[in-house]
């Protein structure tokens, strides 16, 4: 089939409106203009709460294609009806639901689980059954939350003709708990934005276990069933991933992992968009959203051909981007940190650290390797790296302690940042992260040491991954 769509150039109005929705829960409740409440029912007759918009003008031939919009945790169907009334204008049907056990819609809440998979489908089976929409051009886009179950979906062989998943995870273990340590005041957080009496019973089990720190049997089988990297080779749907360069819930090797695994057409776009301390500015995301638009009008309607490759949005956003075939080329640098300290329950060790030349953009895989010793009751140690003299936090990580002596080695999440020259870094060892490396005040790793707890730090060795040529200024 080949679907006719309105043809547009770079048509900036329109992609505006829809733009801070991408990211910003609007919290909304009605409905846009131009869209159709309607209650859907699954294969296993639980309600949903969606709407749908179809474009006004004359139907082509065949239906308008359509795209199938999954909101992210803590929003609903609405977040979505400004994207989706932006592809209306470019002539595209768009279909937009709470997801389960949220918002309006029934059942338990599965964090993208198997059942939400199967809701996936049933959606995809539903809109393609529509008289005026398309029953094979159809494409999906989900943020956080809902870019994994574009994924799951995906890969259980929703027959989607093209997807945008933006901001997400594909493996959720090392997205919640990277090196088995949990990401304890996250999942806070995320355990919040749905009340617990809603969620899947397994899953508020696995839940529970990480808030307390524990990486149990539970969790293991929670985050396989919800994590898509696995499958990601097999994957031939044109993909257009979207992901944040300084997101501390789901960093940049997240899609990078399954920018690299994909079979068929694919574009991966790095930019300030995503979760704290994301920046978000709202002129980026109308490139973004344009950028979707356009993915959507190539595969679902035959327009132009879209660039692939990766593209990595300068900080701050400046209108700019630089462009690559393939992923851009990286250094490494070594700093040695000498010292030695002593550090109890909630206290830390510092180090400090300066880089010769810049300025430097971080970009790429890093760590800080630690000498320890007299290691009591201490389960874990995070290393927080932040800019001195400045609230700039640029990474961090954690390790489990195991042993009472030894050598332990903390990898670092992937953030693209800044360095500027002649600036010091500040490295943080302790139990908790650094209080500006937070998500709404919440430290990304929260859980502290038993009561009494200690460990002598001694020296340590922190490696960093730059881009060859700095690109933000």
């Amino acid at each position: 089939m080949r679907a006719s769509v309105r043809s547009v150039g770079r048509v900036r109005v329109v992609v505006a409106v829809a733009a801070v929705a991408l990211i910003c829960a609007g919290g909304a409740s009605a409905e846009s203009a131009g869209w159709t409440a309607v209650t859907i029912n699954t294969s296993d007759t639980t309600a949903l709460a969606c709407a749908y918009i179809i474009p006004s003008g004359t139907e082509p031939a065949g239906g308008w294609p359509g795209v199938i919009l999954f909101h992210g945790l803590g929003q609903s169907h609405t977040d979505g009806e400004p994207i989706g009334s932006a592809l209306a204008q470019f002539g595209f049907a768009a279909l937009a639901c709470d997801a389960r056990g949220t918002g309006g819609s029934g059942g338990k809440f599965g964090l993208g689980g198997p059942r939400d998979v199967q809701d996936a489908q049933d959606l995809y089976d539903w809109f393609s059954a529509q008289a005026d929409v398309s029953n094979t051009q159809i494409g999906a886009v989900g943020l956080s939350l809902g870019g994994e179950e574009v994924w799951n979906a995906a890969v259980a062989g929703v027959p989607f003709k093209a997807i945008v998943p933006a901001i997400t995870w594909t493996s959720l273990g090392t997205a919640l708990n990277p090196n088995g340590v949990p990401k304890t005041g996250l999942v806070r957080i995320l355990a919040q934005a749905v009340p617990i009496a809603n969620w899947d019973p397994t899953l508020a089990k696995a839940e529970q276990d990480l808030i307390q720190g524990n990486v149990t049997p539970a969790v293991t089988s929670a985050e396989a069933a919800r994590s898509s990297r696995s499958h990601l080779h097999a994957i031939t749907v044109p993909t257009l991933l979207l992901q944040g360069r300084h997101d501390f819930l789901f960093d940049m090797n997240q899609a990078i992992a399954a920018w690299k695994l994909l079979a068929g057409p694919k574009r991966l776009y790095l930019g300030d968009l995503g979760h704290p301390p994301a920046k978000n500015p709202p002129a980026e995301q109308t490139d973004y959203v344009e950028a979707t638009i356009g993915w959507f009008i190539h595969y679902l309607a035959m327009g132009e051909t879209p660039n692939g490759g990766v593209q990595l949005a300068h900080d701050p956003w400046d209108g700019t981007w630089s462009k690559y075939k393939k992923l851009p080329k990286t250094t490494t640098a070594s700093v040695n940190l000498p010292g030695k300290s002593l550090i109890q329950g909630p206290h830390y060790a510092f180090r400090s650290a300066r880089l010769t030349g810049g300025p430097h953009e971080t970009f790429g895989d890093g760590s800080v390797t630690v000498h320890y010793s007299a290691a009591k009751s201490w389960t874990h140690l995070v290393a927080t790296i932040s800019i001195q003299g400045s609230s700039t936090v640029v990474t961090e990580g954690a390790a489990p302690i195991k042993s009472s002596a030894g050598v332990v080695k903390i990898p670092l999440m992937n953030e693209a940042v800044l360095l500027p020259r002649g600036k010091r870094l500040r490295v943080r060892l302790g139990a908790t992260s650094w209080d500006d490396a937070s998500h709404l005040g919440i430290p990304v790793y929260s859980s502290l040491p038993p009561q009494g707890a200690s460990i002598k730090i001694g020296s340590a060795t922190l490696k960093l991954s730059f881009l060859k040529r700095t690109v933000s200024k």
